[in-house]
């Protein structure tokens, strides 16, 4: 019962919003679209959902021809960033709305509605009309509608982004338990995020898009540890990967004339050259024998602190695991955790990472 799109692009202006995309689904997994916003993902949902013809390539469900069964009779659910809600229900009448459609029993549909409201925890709203709940509560109400239709697609774009924090934690922990079990079986999941951070929490496996084109799949380890290019790299981290070009010469990497820094042993197989040099922003680190850099903006993020720095033409971000203010052009020492530094070529393929045996 797998989902294949086969070469699927969509060209409606000059710039395409989905390039020759070859994707393969299974049920009973989940699958977590990473990119940034107008990277296509949104497009490729609405494409399965049926609401966006392609201009060429083919989608297999079931066996079928995907792209000739009308939306209504595929079956499919979708919830969108921005939710959608029939304004003159309560709670119930709207999550009930689709069994009601298919004239299910009545007792079941009750069994069936409580169900998704305990998992998106709407108990206690039953008979509340949209207008009288807040912007998350009608999210979830929206999630709740989908969750209880059980559909053999179900869409999800950007969901809980409208929702605060405690509670998109407790609803990445239930799709997980949801596509983990037997009742996932014959389910198809399907969750678009720009939060890297969310996509590697789900713990699914991970589809990275940049301007319409795949550029990554594979499970969530294996794609943060061995982006398969620098692009993919910069996508799948919150900072993004601090990427610059580098030299190697001599067992020296030179970033520039101020920072300079001896390989380690697994770095000094690689031959001498350019190359574009990766390092997360947690990968840097205040230290009183470190490189001194120049700082941009400090931003206070939780119980960390990112700081923008700079050295001549070399520029960088740092995650500090403090709460402290910079003043600009405040200086620092700043030094490299020399074993987590990645090598891409100048063409942007990975060359090596810290992970590989």
């Amino acid at each position: 019962m797998s989902l294949l799109i086969d070469h699927i692009s969509f060209k409606p202006t000059e710039e395409y919003h989905l390039n020759d995309v070859t994707l393969n689904f299974n049920p009973g997994k989940m699958y977590t679209i990473l990119g940034r916003t107008l990277s296509g993902k949104t497009t490729l949902l609405k494409t399965i959902a049926g609401l966006q013809t392609p201009d060429s390539g083919s989608i297999n469900f079931e066996g079928a021809d995907f792209l000739s069964v009308p939306v209504w009779n595929r079956n499919v659910a979708m919830v969108y960033q921005q939710f959608i809600n029939y304004p003159h229900l309560n709670v119930i009448e709207n999550i009930a709305f689709p069994l009601k459609q298919r004239k299910m029993e009545e007792n079941l549909i009750e069994k069936e509605v409580k169900e998704a409201m305990e998992k998106v925890g709407l108990i206690g709203f039953e008979l509340r009309k949209i207008q009288e709940l807040s912007g998350g509560q009608q999210q979830r109400v929206a999630l709740a509608r989908s969750l209880a239709k059980k559909a053999k697609i179900l869409l999800l774009d950007e969901p809980l982004v409208n929702l605060d924090y405690k509670l998109r934690e407790g609803l990445r922990e239930e799709f997980k338990k949801l596509f983990s079990g037997s009742e996932a079986s014959n389910s198809i999941l399907i969750y678009a995020s720009t939060d890297p951070l969310e996509a590697m929490q789900l713990n699914g496996d991970i589809i990275v898009i940049d301007e319409g084109k795949v550029l990554q799949t594979g499970s969530a380890k294996d794609v943060f540890e061995n982006p398969a290019t620098a692009k993919v790299a910069e996508i799948t981290n919150d900072p993004a990967m601090n990427i610059n070009k580098g030299h190697i010469q001599d067992n020296t990497l030179v970033m520039n004339n101020n920072v300079q820094i001896q390989i380690p042993d697994q770095l000094k197989s690689i031959p001498n050259g350019d190359y574009q040099v990766g390092i997360r922003a947690t990968d840097l680190y205040l230290d009183d024998n470190g490189f001194s850099f120049d700082v941009e903006i400090s931003e206070i993020s939780g119980s960390e602190t990112f700081l923008h720095l700079r050295n001549n033409d070399l520029k960088c971000v740092a995650t500090i695991e403090e709460v402290k203010t910079y003043e600009a052009n405040e200086v620092v020492k700043i030094n490299f955790d020399k074993s987590k530094i990645y090598l891409f070529k100048e063409t942007g393929e990975l060359l090596h990472s810290p992970y590989q045996q």
